[in-house]
């Protein structure tokens, strides 16, 4: 198991800030009004040869009726149960509030290390000032500005030692990531909730519930790999709110640093236009694909409404239609581990790689059964095929005249590569060089 260390505290004190300061990057979204952070968002951290993990969580607020801000409450107590030590942060230029001393009042009952954080401790007046966070009794209190790092060197020496001695661990960046991709409230959350069997991230009627991309390790059933929940994506006229347009810049993210993403459709809207330019943006970032037609359990059917609704699908999709489709309900768990199943043999096609010589015996048979056009007169040899060694299934064709093949047979041949090797899922890039 991993270190993880978890930052919490009530909303607005930086929490975010010092998760982005920990972690190097500026991952958690960061803003002056509070409550901007929901779910809780992972990260690396690495200090003094250590490496751990940190949790940033949305503010805890002690019986707020806000909807979102219960469930904020029930994110930081899971937060609390995963982390080995509990950074809680709070604000010297505010002092002690009620709401500190309501998560004082819960963190007493946590046997695990705690370090109490002053935050915004910028000048030697202010360190005066955050001596009174001792009478919150949680012992030492760490002076730190977030914003500049001032003291956080000397409160990441004492956490690294906090932490308790574990040998097993695992290479995130190793194992494989799939990106939940969606417009807002298509039941992504849901979806996630579903496969975990737990309430990991915020789920309400509101959409745009999620704001950040979520991380969630799944390690069930043989089964080990990256879960990303992300923030709808919607179309740029309607990103009107700056926390939302941060939103999805980090769902585009999510895309771009996945393996699989499963794009998760509205069965009672049908695929729409933002659903199309969601699928060209995965498909021109290479990424493997598994369409998810989600809330089937609320359309009206017979034997040939999803048959039906496929073709629809396909058709708008266009060219490229060998992709996995499933028809799914998040709610009633009704065929989501087939949605798994789907994204992890998409997966292992999109890492496959064809030996050249079984690649050439098979195309260069397809290609003499059906040669290039004639160009100009001259006459097009493709002698040789080979698969290049990137990170989506490439392959390279070796011809006389390469820039006179076009678009048509370029396709020709994507489809011999499908109908003969399993791609399912993968676009394919095709190449054509001088011999």
């Amino acid at each position: 198991m991993s270190k993880i260390a978890a930052i919490l505290g009530r909303p607005n004190v930086g929490k975010s800030t010092l998760f982005n300061r920990l972690t190097l990057q500026k991952k958690a979204i960061v803003h002056e009004s509070s409550g901007v952070t929901r779910d809780r968002h992972y990260g690396k951290s690495y200090w003094n040869g250590v490496e751990f993990s940190v949790i940033d969580t949305g503010g805890y607020v002690k019986g707020s009726q806000d909807i979102f801000e219960a469930e904020i409450r029930k994110q930081v107590e899971i937060a609390i149960s995963e982390a080995d030590v509990l950074l809680f942060i709070t604000d010297v230029t505010t002092g002690v509030t009620d709401y500190d001393m309501a998560v004082a009042d819960m963190l007493r009952k946590v046997k695990k290390p705690i370090f109490i954080i002053a935050n915004k401790v910028d000048n030697d007046k202010l360190q005066y000032q955050a001596s009174e966070f001792y009478s919150l009794g949680l012992g030492e209190v760490y002076n730190i500005s977030a914003v500049t790092g001032s003291g956080t060197g000397d409160l990441l020496d004492k956490v690294v030692l906090a932490f308790p001695d574990k040998d097993e661990s695992f290479d995130e960046d190793s194992l494989p990531k799939f990106a939940i991709i969606g417009r807002p409230n298509v039941g992504k959350s849901s979806f996630v909730n579903a496969l975990a069997d737990e309430e990991r991230n915020i789920v309400t009627p509101i959409a745009g519930t999620t704001r950040d991309t979520i991380n969630t390790r799944y390690n069930k059933f043989g089964y080990d790999f990256i879960i990303v929940d992300t923030a709808g994506l919607r179309k740029k006229t309607k990103v009107v709110d700056d926390v939302e347009f941060y939103s999805v810049m980090r769902s585009v993210r999510a895309i771009e640093n996945s393996d699989v993403c499963l794009l998760i459709i509205d069965a009672e809207r049908g695929i729409e236009a933002q659903d199309m330019n969601i699928f060209r943006l995965i498909q021109k970032n290479r990424k493997g694909v598994v369409l998810l037609v989600n809330k089937w359990d609320l359309v009206e059917k017979d034997t040939l409404t999803s048959k039906a609704f496929e073709e629809d699908l396909k058709n708008k999709i266009a060219p490229f239609v060998d992709v996995p489709i499933v028809f799914i309900s998040a709610l009633t768990k009704q065929r989501v581990f087939k949605a798994l199943e789907s994204a992890i043999e998409v997966y292992k096609n999109r890492t496959q790689r064809i030996p050249t010589p079984i690649l050439n015996d098979v195309m260069l048979k397809e290609i003499e059964k059906y040669g290039p056009p004639a160009y100009k007169g001259k006459y097009i040899k493709i002698k040789f095929a080979t698969q290049l060694p990137t990170f989506s299934p490439t392959f390279a064709f070796y011809s006389n005249f390469p820039k006179y093949i076009k678009e048509p047979y370029k396709r020709y041949l994507e489809n011999r590569i499908r109908e003969h090797f399993n791609f399912t899922g993968v676009p394919i890039q095709i190449f054509f060089r001088d011999k």
